[in-house]
């Protein structure tokens, strides 16, 4: 088997790293290392910023028609080596193809959102704002932009960043996550050929050094992150400190509300399927579902599912869903599922020692099911980001309303219900960013921003839809006023502040 070796991309050329320190990527299903990425120098970054930077200058120039049609080439492209990026997103994520499938197309709605900007970078004009006195806006870009992105979606969060930051012009450096960088890659790969100029788009790899140094550059001057809240807030801040606009979408508690008047089939099914798709690594996942009133008389049913969901490597069309990404992250979601034992809450499904048939030394978890949870346990309070669902029992809407705007978090929520009153007042009373109603995983169509609140959130601007051009711009204001030649206004001094 040969083992990938990931390069930087800096100024439009695939670079081979200088660094000492290179990690294993590994396969979550076999623990094969199947790549290894560098942890670039200091100096390498220095230079992928460089080579943006200077770029810049004649990039920002670029009419607005020829950056569209670059990004509608990138989109065909993308479309195309869909199958081949999945498969890079399986072998290293460990989620299903056709989980992996569904990213790329994920991907496609921001890139083709990108493909928009001659529309949405439109400024705004008032003609005879005052007596022969225009006022206009011009919405241009900032200059070097930067991404730093988490694993779980290593094709869709890159697509929430450069495309929409380049199609307004900046140019961008890129920092995946070092832990499933080559679906990444393949897709920077596809926008070089669809056109993007050498150092419009870069790409370095690292840890903690890495991101500080974006953070603190003064030639970037703007930021986008989406992982954990930790890392989430210490970017946020610290790019802020050093004078970068930033934006960071970070960890949720996401919670669906099942009323009785539900779809039963429906709803149950897409319980589970946002529970444990894709392992639970997911910040849109639903790991947390309120039963309303009689809908409680469904959970023998909901266990009952539960336990049909095929574990298995991502390589295996049929399965539910595959391993986690690591073995660190299955000790870490085994210990939080541990404590909800502990705790007192009633394990109902229990997947903590799934085995899988030819891969012993898979990442797996099983479905894991709990009942009887408090909102003080760890299961509830802390992101579990595996496949585990914890169940609430409440008697009224109402209460499972003043449950979810408690929690701190505020990605999203959902409610499954038939009637139009009970949706309203929820969609109005929840205090939650992003709300599903008999929609799972209420993530937005990409020309809709995405708008994740609270502690999810740090920044005020999100991803996709018009506030993606809004964080990628700043505006300028033009007061124009122009005479005729040899006018004979003006020969008088004027010494108060309104337009005449």
């Amino acid at each position: 088997m040969t083992i990938r070796e990931i390069d930087l991309l800096i100024d439009g050329k695939k670079v081979p790293s200088k660094s000492q320190q290179y990690l294993d990527v590994l396969n979550p299903a076999t623990q094969e290392v199947v790549a290894k990425v560098p942890v670039a120098t200091l100096d390498e970054v220095d230079a992928a910023i460089e080579s943006a930077h200077k770029a810049f200058a004649s990039w920002s120039k670029t009419s607005l028609t020829k950056r569209m049609r670059i990004m509608l080439k990138f989109q065909q492209l993308l479309q195309d080596h869909t199958d081949e990026i999945a498969a890079l997103i399986t072998e290293e994520h460990g989620k299903t193809l056709p989980d992996a499938e569904g990213e790329v197309g994920r991907a496609l709605e921001a890139v083709e959102n990108a493909c928009s900007i001659t529309r949405l970078q439109l400024g705004e004009m008032a003609n005879n704002a005052a007596s022969n006195v225009d006022v206009y806006t011009l919405n241009q870009p900032l200059g070097v932009g930067a991404g730093i992105t988490a694993f779980n979606f290593p094709v869709m969060l890159p697509a929430f960043m450069f495309p929409a930051a380049i199609a307004c012009g900046n140019t961008f450096v890129l920092k995946p996550s070092e832990q499933d960088p080559s679906a990444t890659m393949l897709m920077v790969e596809l926008a070089i050929k669809a056109g993007v100029p050498a150092g419009v788009l870069n790409v370095v790899h690292g840890g903690p050094d890495v991101v500080n140094r974006i953070c603190e550059h003064p030639l970037i001057k703007a930021v986008s992150f989406i992982g954990s809240t930790p890392v989430g807030t210490h970017i946020y801040n610290h790019a802020s400190l050093h004078g970068k606009r930033a934006q960071c979408m970070m960890g949720a508690k996401n919670h669906m509300v099942v009323m009785p008047d539900a779809n039963k089939e429906r709803a149950i099914n897409d319980v589970i399927g946002s529970a444990f798709g894709a392992a639970g690594q997911r910040c849109m996942a639903n790991p947390v579902t309120i039963l309303v009133g009689n809908s409680r008389e469904w959970l023998d049913e909901i266990v009952a599912k539960t336990k049909t969901m095929v574990v298995d490597a991502g390589t295996n069309r049929r399965a539910d869903l595959g391993p986690v990404v690591s073995p660190q992250a299955k000790q870490r979601i085994i210990k939080l599922l541990d404590s909800g034992v502990e705790q007192g809450a009633n394990l109902l499904v229990d997947g903590r020692d799934i085995t899988v048939p030819g891969y012993p030394n898979g990442n797996f978890v099983g479905p894991t099911l709990f009942t009887d949870v408090t909102t003080d346990m760890d299961i509830y309070q802390q992101e579990i980001f595996g496949p585990a669902l914890c169940i609430l029992q409440v008697d009224t809407l109402e209460e499972a309303i003043d449950i979810i705007n408690a929690n701190p978090n505020g990605n999203g929520t959902s409610i499954f219900t038939s009637s139009g009153y009970v949706a309203r007042k929820f969609e109005n009373d929840i205090d939650v960013g992003q709300v599903g109603i008999n929609v799972p995983i209420p993530v937005p169509v990409a020309y809709f921003s995405f708008t994740g609140s609270r502690g999810s959130k740090l920044g005020d601007l999100g991803p996709n839809g018009k506030q993606v051009t809004q964080f990628w711009t700043q505006t300028k204001t033009v007061t124009a006023r122009w005479f005729e030649p040899d006018h004979s206004e003006g020969d008088e001094i004027h010494t108060t502040i309104s337009l005449k």
